[in-house]
């Protein structure tokens, strides 16, 4: 005997009455009374209103009958567990349920079930991204470096800073405050009597490299001072003690300095006497005692400084709980905002998306971050929980990639996002994992990353448990040997736009930018006449340190240049010396011997080809401005003619 279930769906059924009044349920549309509230057996284990037809029918199979005995078995879609009846099963079981199923045992009945086909919720959504797969990679254990006694102060610093020629770190000390200064190459195991730099009666509490010089560090320390030091070029010998410049201004230990991102010799430094000061160093004088500005906006200790691109706005948080975007020339607070549920530890400008991210903790005391509008501090874009250790978070932005990285102090792990202007704003990408715990971090230039490794950041993990400062890479995989343009945008160049007095007289640009490519020209931000500077200054090595970074990077690339030039260097050399010749960089063959390396040779060599391309900008310019010339001289020959 035949029935129609709902949807059309064909009910063959052969039994007691038992089975029928089962099957005259599911005819009606309804679930049997042990099966209201789970998912109909009718419906394919969909959940069905009652009264309401399946859209779709597919095969069946059979249930109710003993194992070996079915008839009509099809391929069917996935059903809920249980393969057909089994022995023993009783109402409450479900699908897997024997008596109460569709027909006793010894009934035969095909039963074809619907499924309700559409759209899957649970597809992950996608987003293309070049940074997806990015990974961290810690250096072997010939370039970390060894027994380098990392300072135990509990100050919320990194206590490191790194350019593409040392590694500077904030180291013990008996008396006083010091901090270690190590060339980038100098990996392995540091002697214990290594020289200091060690000028401050109070421990050092920050370092940071002059982004636009290799060889300036500025210091601040619990003595209330800031000082300014000039490292020599080559291997240190002796301890440093005295600074180039000495900062009086403070009156209580000064915690944080930050230098400016586009301005020459600007830096700002903050203290727990609630106050920011902006100090111009092309004053003359090796003690400065006044400050051009002073910042007194704040009611506490600022615990986090940050520039804009162009270095116009400065992001500060407070232990007030409170965070403030100043204007630092005019001393005014443009916004200010504080938010119940986030207390802000760290603040940083997110690059050109005018947007602020800041890191704390939430109202429940987990670790949090949240994203700001930098003209509205009122309520936050986002905010996301970590996790609930106590650690501070240390957030780093890198523009270039718009890329963050959450640094955890006493965490072993590294977290790292992706940040996009619009909503969902913020991006999990991946995390480096590590059981050692760090203190702090210093972060390699772009300058100075292996560009044919592929490689994007750089952290340099402090590891006091160890001793041991340990080298991270982030990389994206790429199989291609070649230069990866998409994932290496211009850069900020190691040249300041502005200088010391234009900034503070209300000039804004933006900085200088250059490409990672071997053989990079700067780019200007802004076209303007460059003013002729001395070759000396231009072809100074310790003003160019990136040649050095070229040279293993060029070294197969130009054998025959590299033939000529020692050729050239063996015909100066049989010269006699009353006839001395002069090379384009303004020193003598006797002043400065010829290189006898191979790396002093591609040195000289850089030099030389970084003056031609100077010279022939010069040459351009001066054509530039010749044409200027001659077309103020028509305009006037012109004028008079009228006249």
């Amino acid at each position: 005997m035949a029935h129609v279930g709902p949807g059309g769906m064909a009910l063959g059924a052969q039994g007691s009455g038992e089975t029928l009044e089962h099957l005259a349920v599911f005819a009606e549309g309804l679930s049997p009374p042990w099966h209201q509230d789970k998912p109909s057996l009718a419906t394919g284990g969909c959940a069905q209103r009652p009264g309401t037809a399946a859209e779709l029918v597919a095969p069946g199979r059979l249930f109710g009958a003993p194992r070996g005995k079915r008839q009509h078995q099809t391929r069917c879609p996935p059903t809920p567990p249980g393969r057909g009846a089994r022995r023993g099963g009783g109402p409450g079981r479900g699908p897997r349920a024997g008596r109460a199923g569709l027909a006793r045992r010894g009934s035969r009945a095909h039963v074809q079930i619907p499924v309700a086909r559409g759209k899957m919720s649970w597809h992950p959504q996608y987003r293309s991204s070049k940074f997806r797969h990015v990974y961290g990679k810690a250096a072997s254990k010939e370039k970390c470096y060894n027994c380098v006694p990392i300072t135990c102060n509990i100050h919320d610093n990194h206590f490191c800073a790194v350019n593409p020629s040392f590694i500077a770190v904030v180291t013990e000390c008996v008396s006083g405050g010091a901090f270690l200064v190590i060339p980038i190459k100098q990996t392995g195991k540091l002697d214990p009597h290594y020289p200091k730099v060690c000028g401050h009666k109070g421990n050092v509490l920050d370092i940071k490299w002059n982004p636009f010089n290799d060889f300036v560090i500025a210091s601040c320390s619990e003595d209330a001072t800031v000082k300014i030091w000039d490292i020599p070029s080559q291997l240190l010998k002796r301890n440093i003690t005295t600074p180039k410049k000495e900062l009086l201004g403070h009156v209580r230990r000064v915690s944080l300095i930050e230098w400016h991102p586009t301005a020459d010799n600007i830096l700002f430094s903050s203290g727990y006497d609630y106050k920011i000061m902006i100090w111009n160093l092309d004053v003359t004088g090796t003690v400065l005692s006044k400050p051009v500005k002073i910042l007194d906006a704040h009611e506490d200790v600022v615990l986090s400084m940050s520039f804009n691109t162009d270095g116009s706005l400065l992001a500060t948080a407070c232990r007030d709980r409170k965070i403030r975007v100043i204007d630092p020339r005019a001393a005014t607070v443009l916004q200010e905002g504080s938010y119940k549920s986030h207390k802000a530890n760290k603040v940083l400008f997110l690059g050109n998306m005018k947007m602020l991210l800041s890191a704390g903790t939430s109202w429940w005391n987990n670790r949090q971050i949240a994203l700001w509008d930098q003209n509205d501090l009122s309520v936050p874009l986002l905010e996301e929980d970590l996790d609930g250790s106590s650690g501070l978070l240390f957030p780093i932005y890198d523009s270039d990639t718009a890329m963050l990285y959450v640094v955890g102090k006493g965490d072993g792990n590294i977290r790292y996002y992706e940040i996009s202007p619009e909503k969902p704003y913020l991006t999990y990408l991946m995390e480096y994992r590590s059981p050692l715990p760090q203190k702090g971090v210093g972060i390699m230039p772009k300058r100075g990353l292996d560009v044919a490794a592929c490689e994007i950041f750089r952290f340099y993990k402090l590891i006091p448990t160890k001793n041991l400062i340990e080298p991270i890479s982030m990389i994206v995989p790429r199989q291609s040997e070649s230069y990866q343009a998409d994932i290496y945008p211009l850069t900020a160049a190691a040249q300041p736009t502005l200088t010391a007095e234009e900034w503070l007289t209300g000039i804004n640009k933006g900085p200088v930018l250059e490409s990672l490519r071997t053989g990079f020209e700067a780019v200007k931000s802004l076209p303007q006449f460059l003013e002729p500077e001395p070759l000396m200054e231009a072809t100074n090595l310790n003003q160019q340190p990136e040649a050095q970074g070229r040279i293993s990077l060029e070294d197969k690339e130009n054998p025959r240049e590299i033939k000529s030039i020692r050729k050239r260097l063996k015909v100066v050399e049989s010269l006699p010396e009353n006839e001395q010749i002069y090379l384009s960089d303004a020193f003598t063959i006797s002043e400065h011997p010829p290189p006898e390396t191979k790396n002093e040779l591609l040195q000289m060599y850089y030099r030389q080809r970084e003056e031609i391309r100077r010279l022939c900008e010069l040459i351009i310019q001066r054509d530039v401005q010749i044409k200027q010339l001659e077309l103020k001289l028509r305009d006037l020959g012109t004028d008079t003619g009228n006249h």
